[in-house]
This record gives C-alpha cells, structure tokens and sequence, in this order.
C-alpha cells in the first residue's frame, strides 16, 4: 500500500474523473430528454410579450401643461409597488409639453434603487432574458428607454448636500418612511418653475395609512420609557397634499385617486392668460425707470416685481457712497437672489467702485 503523498494524488485524481464522469452523464441525459412543452407554454403565459397600450386620463396631461405655462411645479403621488414604471410616462408628457431641451432627473432614494443604473450589467441581463425566452430580441421596455436616453442623477438621501445649487426638471423620491422635512425641502427646491415632483409609496389599502407608517426617523426618539411615537409629520403632510390644488395622487396606473375635491375642476388654461397684478406693477416700475440709468435697464432685466424692488435698494444704497449700509435680502431658492446681486454688481460698476467682494460659508 502507497502511503504519503502519492497516496493522495491517487485518490484526488480519481474523485475528478468521477465528478467529469457524472456531468457528462447528467448533460447527455438533459440533451436527450429535453422539458416538457407545457412548462414552456406556462412561462410564456406569465410574461406577455406585448405591452398594452392605456389612454392616461386627460387631467393629468391638463396639470403638467397648466404647471409649465405658470412656472409652477406640480407634484404626484403614486401609490404601488409598480410605481417606478410611470416615472417615464410622467417623464415623456412633460418633455412633450416643455419647449426646452429634454428635461433632467434628480432621483434620490436610501439605499437600494431597484434596478441597476450600469449599462453593461442592463445588457448582460437583456440577454439572460432573451436567452430563457421570457423576452423577444426586438422587444424594447419604455422604462429601460427612459434610463439609458434621459440624464439622471442619482441621490441617496445622506448625500443630498450635494446638489444644492442644482437645478433639476424632475425630482423622484423614493423610500418614504426614510424622509424627513429638511430632506423633502432639500429636494424639492432643486426642481425648475414647471417641473415634476413625484412621491413613489409602497401599495397600500388606505392613505390613511401614513398617519401610523414608522419612519427611519423615529429610531432616535425611541427610549425605554417612550416606545410610542407619534408620527405628525405624515399626517400635517397628507392633509396638505389633499389642499394642494397642483398635486394628484394616482396609482400605479395612473388612475387618480379621490382624496380631495379639486381634482374635478382641473382645467386647461387659455394661452392668452390675463396679466396679475405684480406683473402690471412690474412694467409699471420699469417705465417709469427708463430715464434713470443705469437702474433703468437693470431693471428692465428683471422677472418679478420683487426682484425689481430689490435691485432698486441695492442701488440706491450704493449710489450713497458712505459705505454704512447693509442691506439683506431671503427669499426661497429659485426667486432670482444671485440675479439680484448681479445686477447690483453691475450697477456698483456704473458707480465707480473698484473694490467687489463676494463671499460664500461654503465654496
């Protein structure tokens, strides 16, 4: 008897000769006795090869449109599990509707998308789906279309201090329970006047649902004497959803929901709206600012009334040159500051000062 190493160099090269013995047995028997056809029928039955074709109802179309004429953003909520499907729905009515370039996506989530954003890994797995027959060569998924052809930038919700100062045509939040009202602000104010801001919530029988949803941030107020927590927010949120005359909550089909009365009266605007009374007020002011310059034609720039007023004070403490006055203005993201500040860098130009400072907490 061998003993030593020999020995086990034996008894390994035979255990590999029975293993390869074995699958060539199990792949000549696969070969000659294939699966029955029923199971092959039965796949084909569950995945449809063709996409049916539903008529969205006229009112959404009505307040994407209406949305984009006043600048205003309008906000969906769409409840389901197959909520993501009608991002590129959404997506191609208000890219239809806009007259500028092909709108740009912010999507922020917590940790798990759902899909993969890499296009090597979406190829490998068109074709593991062509190659199980689930899937026909030429078959093209709208919403694989919408991923690869719109620019998209993905967000998780600790890194949302990263697109501040960003402007976005669509703003998608996923993962519900995990946002915050800082978050929700922070968000929200990235989207351009006339863009979309969509809510994806998992399915759900009621909408009343949220006033007890447990969210992420509840954890941090959770002790051993208070395990209850109150969740507030979801409701004071939901009720002003149900007020908010530019938001629809629909399903994953885009079926709206009933939750509030507004939704009946959704209208189409005529295109020769009547005028409002700041923008009367604004052309008022620039007329009788034509003689005086250089505010005459700085403000002859400006978009609202508003705007127009604070250039007038930055330019009236600059032509005082006594270098005592400070003057602040807030205002929400997207109401023309850094315009503003423009213009009456301009203006301090006009005034001979040489010496301009911008500074910023952050770069």
């Amino acid at each position: 008897r061998r003993s030593g190493p020999e020995a086990r160099n034996e008894l390994l090269t035979q255990a590999k000769k029975e293993e390869e013995e074995k699958a060539s047995r199990e792949h000549s028997a696969t070969q000659h006795h294939p699966p029955p056809p029923c199971i092959t029928l039965l796949v084909a039955d569950i995945m449809p090869k063709t996409v049916v074709r539903k008529k969205v109802d006229a009112r959404v179309r009505t307040l994407v449109e209406n949305a984009v004429k006043l600048g205003h953003r309008s906000m969906f909520v769409i409840v389901g599990d197959r909520a993501k499907e009608q991002v590129a729905n959404l997506h191609y009515i208000l890219s239809k509707t806009t007259i500028d370039k092909r709108p740009s996506v912010l999507w922020c989530y917590n940790k798990e998308l759902g899909f993969t954003t890499h296009r090597r890994k979406r190829a490998a797995k068109l074709k593991r789906d062509i190659a199980r027959g689930i899937r026909e060569v030429d078959e093209q998924n709208p919403f694989e279309l919408f991923v690869t052809c719109t620019d998209i930038r993905y967000c998780y919700y600790n890194e949302t201090h990263k697109i501040l100062g960003s402007t976005y045509g669509m703003c998608v939040l996923q993962d519900f329970e995990f946002l915050t009202p800082n978050l929700l602000a922070r968000t929200v104010e990235t989207v351009a006047g006339g863009g979309i801001i969509l809510l994806m919530l998992k399915s759900m029988n009621s909408l009343t649902q949220l006033y007890t949803m447990a969210m992420d941030v509840h954890k941090r107020f959770r002790t051993a004497a208070h395990q209850d927590v109150v969740a507030r927010f979801n409701e004071r949120f939901l009720l002003s959803l149900a007020v908010c005359k530019t938001c629809i909550v629909v399903d994953d089909e885009l079926n709206i929901l009933p939750i509030s009365s507004h939704i009946k009266n959704i209208k189409k605007m005529p295109n020769d709206r009547e005028e409002s009374e700041n923008e009367t007020e604004l052309k008022e002011v620039q007329t009788a600012m034509q003689d005086t310059q250089p505010a005459g034609s700085l403000v002859d720039l400006c978009k609202t009334l508003d705007q127009a007023k604070a250039v007038l004070t930055f330019i009236e403490a600059i032509s005082d040159k006594q270098l005592s006055t400070t003057v602040s203005m807030t205002a929400g993201r997207g109401r023309g500051k850094s315009a503003a500040l423009g213009f009456a860098i301009a203006g301090a130009i006009s005034y001979g000062y040489s010496n301009i400072f911008v500074t910023s907490p952050l770069p």
